[in-house]
């Protein structure tokens, strides 16, 4: 009588062949294109083994096996023992392994058969414990932490951190410190929640939901918080209970709402020589996502009547024709001898000649305009003339100035011309701005120096980071962070690179090759960017979904950094325009001379497209969707269908070509990126020498996982991430920002993680450090964002070591 037909066998051997057959046809495709020849030789034995297998032959076995063995051998040839690099190349072939080590016994009569079997999928089993194990426990070289200066650097803004955080970089110099110690590496594991409160500000419709991300940083002055909600609710809180004060609604509709509902925060100002006690001898600041400066009391909330019209003044004036939501300010202003300098957003990829990037200054006062800088008419000084308007489609300062109280000047990180893929319809004014630090004198409201970063630039590399005011040797200096990942140090006073500045030599051709330089600007100091993608480098959670993304990078043009977009193949643009360092910016130890920066290390990818296919694909603007009737629940007529990445799908009217960008370069169906972790870092830099101290990934794949759906591993994985952090002189640092959930403590001399927190929803803002009363409280709002996929909330929260009883 013959042994009984493995049914287990079959369904195995079909399941081996068919992922075989899609990895031999992939295989060839990619061989085709240049890339590895390993998915095709695989897929055909795996197809052979399968087969076998199907046919109840062992030798079907002993193939997978080799299989198996010669894969780990490749896998280890190609990428080293980086244990994220080798996930896709053999986790998912070790577990159709063990799956084989099962149905092996029911191929053979041998007499110890399933013993064997289970002893070896336990041995396998082990194996992929330890390898994950291995990729949690990484160490990384680290440096020796400058000792602190008792002199450490002046600020020059007039403002100090400690008891206070009263702006929202901690002062208008930036630094993110906190001279602060009651916190500090032996006791920070004790920290616990002191009161949480909640600005109840929360979407009241599905597609609202999916423009939310509050990303707020409050102040504290005194004895209270201030503090704005995504839709620039203002709300002050009891600095040690967390009890509202009072709270203005300035009742900004949905419709305004742009990109992103978000508020950054606000500022405060005290009135010199104001009577104490006065109504708004000390008043609060708020642009608002509508294009408003709102001032209302400190101590009440109630709008200041002296302050433009009943506490407010339109920063539209001036712009001409602005549709709802093309025009918002998500930053708060900053107040330089009295003045409140602001920039906007302007709606991106939208259309050439959206509204005005200019920038304008306000007497924190009155409210009266006191300058307005338009780069093509340098010669107004205040509103335009009569029957004209500032000059549509330049660039604009989306993110917030840092500001020098005693030279009088602020540091404006400007971004691109209206509309960022495309260059071609740009003036020499707008392209000698554009992606440039420009310092603005607030006498005159012209620039005292620009440093350009970018030339023509076409990848939305504007700088998005606010500069950190610092002394570098002796100099009062400017540290610069971009997108690029690229830090430059600069005179404040001149603009002159304070460190070594070069050029490499830059791909040319896309579809404006006449208008790509053929040398674009680099640090040679520090960068936060890492070598161009190989094929090597790409990802996946199985060898298909790596082979896909193997094929897609050897589909797109790719020449390393500055690879221009194209409109008949996808381009790769690396890193992509979440940075290097995004708004959230760095963090400076003024005593010990260190430098914090959480980063991103994700590519773009990123396709041109025919005007044509884009109005056939009803890529259209805000302003046409909503002449069509097509505007969603939500009163949001910018996005196609949905909500979407930045740039996905973008219009970029009265030009050749829309944009399509995958941010990130994530796969359709997974959500999972192509390129292998971590996609985000965080570094400490010594400012006296430029070199790294320590460099670890930055966030858990707690929350991450295919299709959306959380691994809750505590594994990590280096995330996207966005917001800032803050650094003590207790050696702490504090930050959020990654999508993982969690808010975290960090060794400021080795980068290791002393304590986190589960937050309730995403912690997409940067933290403050103050003291009341005594104690020491940390405080972070919690109010996620639609792009980086975490849960939207209304949370602020506080934390402090437990109170002596």
């Amino acid at each position: 009588m013959g042994r009984r037909r493995s049914w287990s066998a079959c369904a195995l051997g079909i399941v081996i062949a068919g992922i075989g057959a899609v990895l031999a046809l992939g295989g060839a495709w990619l061989a085709f294109l240049g890339g590895s020849l390993y998915y095709v030789i695989t897929g055909t034995a795996m197809v052979a083994s399968g087969i076998l297998l199907f046919r109840q032959r062992l030798a079907g076995a002993w193939l997978y096996g080799a299989i198996v063995a010669l894969t780990v051998v490749w896998a280890i040839f190609e990428s080293g023992l980086n244990p994220w690099a080798l996930v896709p190349r053999i986790v998912a072939p070790i577990v159709l392994l063990i799956a084989l080590f099962l149905v092996i016994p029911t191929l053979t009569q041998a007499a110890n058969r399933w013993k064997l079997a289970g002893g070896e999928v336990v041995a396998m089993l082990a194996v992929v414990a330890i390898f994950f194990t291995a990729i949690g426990s990484g160490d990384v070289p680290i440096g020796a932490l400058p000792a602190p200066n008792s002199q450490g650097m002046m600020d020059p803004s007039g403002q100090a951190t400690g008891s206070d955080w009263p702006a929202y970089g901690g002062t208008y110099s930036a630094r993110r410190y906190s001279p602060l110690t009651q916190i500090n590496a032996d006791n920070v594991g004790k920290l616990e929640r002191a009161w949480l409160s909640h600005t109840g500000d929360m979407p009241d419709s599905e597609a609202a939901s999916n423009q939310y991300g509050a990303e707020t940083t409050p102040l504290k002055i005194g004895n209270a918080l201030y503090l704005c909600s995504a839709k620039n609710i203002m709300i002050s809180l009891d600095a040690a209970t967390g009890k509202e004060r009072w709270r203005f609604n300035p009742k900004v509709p949905d419709e305004w709402i742009p990109y992103t509902a978000a508020c950054r925060g606000v500022s405060y100002y005290a009135v010199p020589n104001a009577p104490r006690g006065s109504l708004c001898a000390t008043r609060i600041l708020e642009n608002t996502l509508d294009a408003r400066l709102i001032a209302v009391d400190a101590e009440t909330g109630r709008p200041c009547p002296g302050f433009g019209a009943n506490g407010e003044v339109n920063a539209k004036i001036g712009m001409g024709h602005v549709f709802p939501g093309m025009v918002s300010m998500n930053s708060p202003p900053t107040i330089v001898r009295g003045i409140a300098v602001l920039g906007h957003q302007v709606l991106d990829g939208q259309q050439r000649w959206a509204p005005s990037g200019v920038i304008q200054g306000f007497d924190a006062v009155t409210g009266k305009l006191r300058f307005a800088w338009d780069m093509m008419h340098p010669e107004w000084n205040g509103y335009p003339p009569s029957g004209q308007e500032w000059s549509r489609g330049t660039p604009n300062m989306w993110t917030i100035a840092s500001g020098d109280e005693q030279l009088g000047l602020v540091y404006l990180p400007m971004g691109n011309s209206a509309v960022d893929y495309y260059s071609k319809l740009r003036s020499p004014t707008e392209d000698n701005f554009a992606t440039s630090i420009v310092a603005l004198d607030v006498t005159t409201g012209k620039p005292r120096w620009r440093f350009r970063a970018v030339k023509n630039d076409v990848w939305d590399y504007d700088f998005g980071s606010q500069s950190t005011l610092i002394d570098y040797k002796g100099t009062p200096a400017l540290l610069v962070p971009s997108k690029q990942g690229d830090i430059y140090i600069l005179d404040r006073a001149t603009g002159r690179p304070l460190t070594p500045v070069g050029t490499i030599k830059a791909p040319r051709g896309g579809v404006e090759p006449e208008r790509r330089s053929p040398t674009q600007i680099v640090s040679l100091w520090h960068t936060l960017r890492k070598a161009p993608l190989k094929e090597t480098d790409m990802w996946g959670m199985s060898p298909i979904d790596q082979m896909i993304c193997r094929i897609n990078f050897r589909r797109a043009s790719y020449s390393g950094f500055y690879t221009p977009p194209e409109v008949d193949r996808p381009s790769i643009e690396y890193p992509g325009y979440n940075g290097g360092t995004d708004w959230g910016g760095v963090a400076v130890d003024p005593a010990r001379g260190v430098i914090v920066a959480n980063y991103n290390d994700m590519p773009n990818y990123v396709r041109l497209v025919p005007r044509a296919k884009a109005d056939e694909n009803g890529w259209f603007t805000r302003e046409q969707k909503a002449k069509m009737g097509r505007v969603d629940a939500g009163g949001n007529a910018s996005r196609s269908d949905k909500p979407h990445a930045e740039g996905a799908g973008d219009p970029q009217a009265q030009t050749p070509y829309a944009v399509d960008v995958n941010a990130g370069w994530q796969m359709p169906v997974t959500g999972m990126l192509c390129k292998q972790p971590p996609y985000g870092g965080i570094r400490a830099i010594d400012i006296a020498t430029g070199k790294t101290i320590w460099d670890r990934p930055f966030g858990s794949a707690r929350r991450n996982g295919p299709f959306g759906i959380p691994s809750y591993l505590p594994l990590t994985i280096g995330t996207p991430n966005n917001g800032g952090s803050v650094v003590t002189a207790g050696g702490i640092i504090f930050v959020a920002a990654a999508t993982d959930g969690l808010f975290k403590a960090i060794d400021l001399k080795t980068g290791k993680i002393l304590w986190q927190d589960v937050l309730p929803a995403g912690g997409q803002a940067t933290p403050i450090v103050y003291e009341q009363n005594g104690r020491q409280y940390v405080v972070l709002m919690t109010g996620g964002h639609h792009f980086m996929k975490t849960p939207i909330g209304d949370q602020v929260i506080a934390y402090a070591l437990p109170q002596r009883r």
